[in-house]
């Protein structure tokens, strides 16, 4: 085993359940969920529509609070912080690649990337330029820096929003769906930047329903009805115990 895997889990979920209100009484996103991933690991989490997977993916990005257990990532109990101390410790510790982008329409692909480094204040304004261009020459989109998004194709603007997920340096990278409307060349191109990434040390964590590109993936990690059913790793499937 490897001396990464050996050490304690860059994200460890404990006992974590989600219930959402609703007109009918409360919804169970999660139920009781278990989950480590270690640094350096690339995983993706695959599962049916409505298995919690992006509710997952709340939980580890701080976007949502858990109803009750401990979500630990990078070092720092997630329950713990306030919103506003959340909002600061994401902007340096995890880099979020949405399926639909969320480019800012009006901002140039260079000033989307620089966005992140505006809002945690890292840099001078000029060394903030200086590495949103290294990151965009990073995912080969150079030439493309003064365009708008609307300008660019699903492919190009996929690789901006992976530039802006890296632009504070953070160790974690989470994906929802990244490749899910793009073609399957293109999408292959971003599982290559993924595992470029993780070969550098980056954790990458994936909401996939592609089993094609799951299984590029060191470990697939599944989910069902709120809770980790099984772990498949290079095509063997060991299966959690589910209370």
């Amino acid at each position: 085993m490897s001396e990464s895997l050996q050490a304690a889990p860059i994200i460890a979920l404990r006992q974590v359940v989600k219930e959402y209100p609703t007109a009918a009484g409360a919804y169970v996103a999660l139920r009781g969920l278990d989950l480590s991933i270690h640094a350096g690991e690339f995983v993706a989490i695959v599962g049916r529509s409505g298995s919690g997977k992006s509710t997952l993916l709340n939980m580890i990005t701080g976007i949502d609070r858990a109803s009750a257990g401990s979500v630990q990532v990078a070092g720092q109990e997630l329950t713990a912080l306030s919103e506003a101390r959340l909002t600061a410790w994401r902007g340096v510790h995890v880099g979020i690649v949405f399926q639909f982008f969320q480019l800012l329409p009006t901002l140039t692909v260079i000033e989307n990337v620089m966005l992140p480094m505006d809002f945690c204040g890292v840099g001078r304004p000029a060394e903030r330029e200086r590495r949103a261009l290294g990151l965009l020459e990073r995912v080969d989109l150079p030439t493309q820096r003064d365009r708008l998004p609307a300008m660019l194709s699903g492919g190009q603007q996929q690789r901006v929003a992976i530039a802006r997920a890296l632009a504070n340096d953070p160790p974690i990278i989470i994906a929802d769906e990244p490749t899910g409307n793009l073609d399957s060349r293109t999408a292959a191109a971003i599982i290559a930047l993924f595992e470029e990434l993780v070969g550098q040390g980056k954790t990458v964590v994936m909401v996939t329903h592609d089993d094609e590109l799951a299984g590029r993936a060191r470990r697939a990690i599944v989910v069902a009805d709120g809770q980790v059913v099984g772990n498949r790793v290079h095509g063997a499937t060991v299966h959690e115990e589910v209370s």
